[in-house]
């Protein structure tokens, strides 16, 4: 495929040659009216507003872009639909680096989450026969940078129109975590022998660790929907973000072996046999995928809710939203190098309202 030319603008950062200092909402996803209790239907109190600065453009005409991630101070962007990984040049435009073969796209499904770690590009994409991670090579030096042979990572994680999950990361302690969704069949969750409706974690090379919470299973917590959004705190703590369906998107802690309640329980329920979110949203006003975490805050990237979330983990039931309705559909947001926020719009997946210039990365820094 002819790699397309678009517009690069730094905002006052080099992107190359110096390093730089983490579901789409389905037709089920539409809310229906509110079955919760009269107290959790309240909407969470707001805190002093994060010191974000205003967004400057890094990179437009992006089609339907899914992950953001570094490779030596070098951003890399996954397409869904094309397939392609793109690198952005310190010379004002993106680059094809490779299409990765075996994409099978449709609906939610495509080239999803990317990952970087010593000199492999790990993807989570959707094939024929299902999702599937699998690795690459990184080759090159910025600007001409190429992909190795594929290496199957793992296979077999069940796929569909809609909730593939996608997002893919390396925690602190060196292993590699996956979100799975349901797949579309909501029973997959609470079957701990299907890969589904899962957060999995595993080796870099794919295999169980010896400390996962279920003796030879990927499985690290089940029981949930379509879960897109993974960080880790400076402590060590992980935390996720997920789709509801019509009722209550979720915030978690992720605990090894928990059972997040899906499909028998949404949101906060108060039953003991599962683990409550530390705070839910109306669909309409969030549809969570992406996450980072700087500073002692969570970024979560809102699709539906079309704005940026900021949750201090310090009183993580509260809440600072930013940019609403100003850009669009939110896919992801990421801590760049240099400290400064990199959010992914995502208007072009067929779902948003595509501006001249979508889809665009921002960078927000810090006041």
């Amino acid at each position: 495929m002819a790699s397309r030319r678009q517009t690069l603008r730094y905002a006052g950062v080099a992107l190359a040659g110096i390093p730089l200092a983490a579901c789409t909402a389905a037709p089920d996803e539409e809310p229906d009216p509110d079955t919760g209790s009269a107290s959790a239907n309240e909407p969470a109190p707001t805190t002093a507003a994060t010191a974000l600065g205003a967004p400057e453009v890094v990179a437009s005409g992006l089609e339907a872009p899914w992950s953001i991630a570094f490779h030596e101070g070098t951003p890399l962007v996954s397409e869904r639909d094309s397939g392609r990984v793109l690198e952005l040049d310190a010379q004002g435009a993106t680059r094809e680096v490779a299409v990765v073969d075996g994409v099978a796209g449709g609906g939610e499904g495509g080239l999803l989450g990317l990952a970087v770690r010593e000199g492999f590009l790990y993807a989570y994409f959707t094939a024929s026969d299902g999702n599937r991670i699998e690795r690459f090579a990184l080759e090159g030096t910025a600007g001409a940078l190429a992909l190795g042979a594929p290496q199957e990572i793992l296979s077999g994680i069940p796929s569909a129109g809609n909730h593939n999950g996608g997002r893919i990361a390396f925690g602190p302690d060196g292993m590699l975590y996956a979100t799975a969704g349901d797949a579309g069949d909501p029973g997959n969750a609470q079957d701990r022998e299907s890969l589904a409706g899962k957060i999995l974690r595993m080796t870099p090379d794919g295999a169980v660790p010896d400390d996962n919470p279920f003796p030879g299973s990927l499985v690290y917590t089940w029981g949930h929907r379509n879960p897109q959004g993974i960080a880790w705190d400076e402590d060590g703590t992980m935390w996720a973000a997920e789709f509801g369906q019509d009722t209550w998107d979720e915030l978690n802690t992720i605990e090894a072996g928990a059972n997040y309640g899906w499909p028998e329980v949404e949101g906060i329920a108060g039953n003991g046999e599962y683990a409550d979110p530390v705070q839910q949203w109306s669909p309409d006003d969030a549809s969570p995928s992406g996450m980072a975490i700087a500073g002692g805050t969570a970024y979560i990237a809102n699709l539906r809710g079309r704005r940026l979330r900021a949750v201090p983990l310090d009183d993580p039931g509260t809440s600072v939203e930013h940019y609403v309705e100003e850009y669009g559909r939110l896919r992801d947001v990421v801590t760049a190098p240099d400290g400064a926020l990199w959010v992914l719009t995502n208007n072009t997946d067929g779902r948003g309202d595509p501006g001249p210039d979508d889809d665009r990365i921002l960078r927000i820094a810090f006041e």
